[in-house]
Order: structure tokens, then sequence, then C-alpha cells
């Protein structure tokens, strides 16, 4: 269940299995039981709320308190309107309840063990404000477990905005498969535990529709990592060419120890020759040449790829260098001060973006680079990666890498320990390495971050950026050995 729906193909989904032959009652009925079967995997009986607004997902709650009040909880009911307001296959479910159904209100969380959000579903597009505003803060104040049915009342399923205020659950079921707002923020936070269940729902069906989104997981890109072969040479493996500046040498030796760690078969560090020495005792696989040298270098087509930005500095000589880098149509990466030396020409670039090319900016980056385009995190990964032509990161805790194709994956790793200097100039060196060898541009951009994200979740608390590469190989050997034995 790797596919990320926007609300709008859920419903599709939904139309397209209900035209199948699965009455409508029944895939609701389907989607009251899983959530009925989550509660009841998590917590013992105990008094329960569940609160109902006057949409399907109200009817989900119909469903979720009737199977647990069978079950022997002790169940009350609110429902948000009057009952005879509610339509369709949430009439029907709202038939088969004949228990008390109360005015939805705070006082419903009043001594409540565990409460149900069936309130809003992910299509909401309105500001909460009033009473269910005051409901939501009440919820969230409580010491009373919460689950939230689809996506936490208040969170844009499509964004991860939050209308006005939202409810913080502890476990979120959805159906079929996540959304986006699932896991981009704000809205990941509001979810707790996420749990996708099926309802009934093909995957076929889902095959059918053609989803361009998906959250990143070896199943994406695994088919396209270049293993070496027996009969290989580290030419083979790619060379790659990292710019380094002449003051902040940490940073491009950082990138030149992740790209080398990822695989790549050479590397060659370009400076001023004043930092060339600090380069040279960093590592001895490392080799240097200095920034004059730079045309012979580039004449050699073994070398196939570049990365630059980290540490690099500002200014025109960056964006001259840039330019010819790219008028190669080689394997790019850039990153930083490649970006930011932009920020006052930014069609320059994107018209100068011919060849597989990679952005990795963070959010002030990417907002110096393209000021004008707007929305949430996918959308903006999306429309910057159309302009461009590159595959465009955005980087944080809900990564989005865009292709300018439209395809598109977020990160869902829980990594907080990655936020530390020089995190950004190792996920760079990854990248070049991979696309050195051979993967293409979205393909390596999502493997990056995914063994970026991996290492910041396996090594945790403590993390420095220098850790990372050299956690990068035990988790290589893992793909590796799946990848042998699926053969």
């Amino acid at each position: 269940m790797f596919e990320i729906l926007t609300t709008d193909q859920m419903y599709e989904a939904d139309r397209r299995t209900i035209e199948g032959g699965l009455a409508g009652d029944v895939l609701m009925d389907n989607a009251g039981r899983v959530v009925f079967e989550e509660i009841i995997r998590h917590w013992s009986p105990r008094s329960v709320s569940v609160l109902c607004g006057p949409g399907n997902n109200g009817g989900d709650g119909f469903v979720i308190a009737r199977l647990l009040r069978d079950a022997g909880w002790s169940v009350r009911l609110g429902l948000m309107g009057d009952v005879v307001s509610l339509k369709g296959d949430a009439a029907l479910h709202v038939a088969r309840w004949d228990g008390a159904v109360e005015r939805l209100s705070p006082a419903l969380v009043v001594g409540a063990d565990l409460l149900v959000d069936c309130i809003f579903g992910a299509g909401l597009a309105r500001e909460i404000t009033g009473e269910i505003a005051e409901l939501i803060t009440t919820i969230n104040s409580s010491i009373a477990s919460v689950v939230s049915v689809d996506v936490p009342s208040g969170v844009d399923g499509n964004s991860g905005a939050i209308w006005g205020c939202g409810v913080k659950a502890d476990l979120t079921v959805t159906f079929c498969r996540a959304k986006p707002g699932h896991y981009l923020l704000p809205g990941r936070l509001m979810c707790g535990e996420l749990a996708i269940r099926d309802i009934g729902i093909s995957d076929q069906t889902i095959s059918e529709m053609r989803p361009n989104c998906w959250r990143n997981d070896p199943v994406l890109w695994r088919a396209g990592i270049h293993w070496p072969g027996l009969d290989g040479h580290k030419y083979h493996r790619g060379h790659l060419l990292a710019f380094g500046g002449a003051s902040m040498t940490g940073a491009t030796r950082l990138v030149a120890r992740a790209a080398r760690r990822s695989g790549v078969g050479l590397l060659t560090i370009v400076s001023d020759p004043v930092a060339l020495p600090v380069y040279a005792s960093d590592t001895p696989g490392n080799m240097t040449a200095p920034i004059g040298q730079v045309e012979s270098l580039l004449n050699d087509c073994r070398h196939n790829a570049f990365v630059i930005g980290p540490g690099y500095g500002l200014g025109d000589d960056t964006r001259s260098l840039v330019l010819k880098l790219l008028h190669l149509c080689r394997s790019t990466v850039l990153d930083a001060d490649a970006l930011t030396s932009f920020a006052d020409d930014p069609s320059t670039l994107c018209f100068a973006i011919q060849g597989p090319t990679v952005l990795t900016p963070h959010e002030g980056e990417f907002s110096r680079l393209f000021p004008d385009i707007t929305g949430d995190k996918l959308t903006r990964a999306r429309a910057a990666a159309k302009r461009s032509g590159a595959t465009v990161l955005i980087k944080g805790a809900d990564t989005v890498i865009a292709a300018p194709d439209g395809r598109a994956a977020i990160s869902a790793a829980d990594a907080p320990w990655l936020a530390t200097a020089g995190s950004g100039d190792v996920l760079a060196g990854i990248i070049g390495g991979l696309m050195a060898q051979g993967m293409e541009m979205f393909d390596a951009s999502c493997m990056a971050v995914w063994l970026h994200a991996r290492s910041g979740t396996d090594i945790g608390p403590g993390l420095i950026a220098e850790d990372i590469p050299e956690h990068l190989p035990g988790i290589l050997r893992e793909l590796w050995l799946a990848s042998r034995k699926k053969g």
C-alpha cells in the first residue's frame, strides 16, 4: 500500500468499487469494522464517546458505535446536526443504531476514556469555528485516548494543512491508501500512529487509476539500483566530481564521504589550490584537482556526475561554473550555494537545465529560488520540477521528491535526529553517488532520501552528519541481499 491518493482519487476509487458491485453501505460497514478492529486491538473495553459529523465519516461512526456496544463497551454517540439530515449510506447505518443520539458538544468528552473522532473527513475545505472548535479544544486537552477516522478532523487530506484547529489523535485509521495529508506537516503531527486498512477496494482498481504519488520505500526504486557485477571495474561505477569551497571545506568532505559510501567508483574534489591539502588529507581514497584544471576535467567524459553547492560560496563564479556543468547534460546535483547564487535570476538556471539534474533546497532556499510558487509542499515541489525540468527535492521532516513528469514521493520516516549541521551535504553526496552509478534522477533521489532517513532512524540520539556515511554499507548490504534473494 505505497500509493498515496488524493481525496478526489479516493472518492473515485469508492465510486468504481460500488459500480463494480460492492454496495456503498457494505463499503461503509467495512470501514467501520476495520476501525473497530483497530480499537479492540489497541485498547480493552472502556467508556467511549463516538463523535459523528454530518457526512460519510459520521456514518462510519454509527457502525463503530454499534460494533463496540455489541462487544460490551459503554458507548455514547453524538451527532452534529439532525439524524434526518443524514443521507445515503450514512442514513442506512443510522437506522441500524437503536441507541441514544446526543447533540455533538464538549459534554461528550466528560467521563470518556476513549474518543472516536468521526466529525470531518479528508475533504474538509473550510475553517472550523464556534462550538466544533470548542469541542476540538476540549478533545485535545482531555486525558482520553483519541482515534480519528480517515484523517483527524480539521486536517486537509491533500495538503496536511489545519483548517483553524484540528484533533490530535493517538491513532488514525484510514482506508485503502494513505493521503498526502497523512505524511505532510503539520497534518502528520496530528495523526499519531497511522493504520491503513483494506475495506474491499481492489489493488486493480487503484492501479487502473494510475496514481503518481507514493510513500518513499524501496519497492518504488529498488529495480533501478545499479549493483556492481563481477566483471565490472571502478569506472563502471562512475566518477563523481565534487566541487569544494576554499574555506568551508567540511561540507564537501561530507559530500565526498557520502558519495563514496553510496558506491561511486571514483571521486575527485575540485577546489581552489589553497584548500587542496585539507581535502587530500581527509581520507586517502579522495582524489583532488585544482579548479584551474576544470576544463580538462570536464572534457573527460568519464567524469559523469557532479555535485556543487555545499560550502562552495556564493556569487558570479559559482553561477558561471554551474552553467558550464549544466551545459554538459551530465548527472548534476545542485545544493546550497549553487541554488542561492541564482536567487536573483532563477529563470537562467531553469533554462540551463537540459540533462539529469537534481535540486535539493530546504524551505528557505526554495522560497528564494521559486518565490512565486505557493501552496502545500507537494504542490510546490511538483510545480518547481515542471518549471525547471529537474527533479526537485524539498528537504524537511516530510521531504518531498518530485520529477518533471509529475511523479512524486513523500518521506514518512521518523528521524528528527537528522536536523544537524552537514546532514544535507551528506544527502547531496548520496544522490550524486547513486546518479554517477547510472541511477535515474528521481529513483536516485528517492533512494538517497530513504537511505538518509533510515540512517537517522537507526543511529538515533547523538547522531552527527559524519555518522551517516559510515552507516550506509550495512543498509546497502541489506538491500543487496534482498535483491539476490528475490532473483
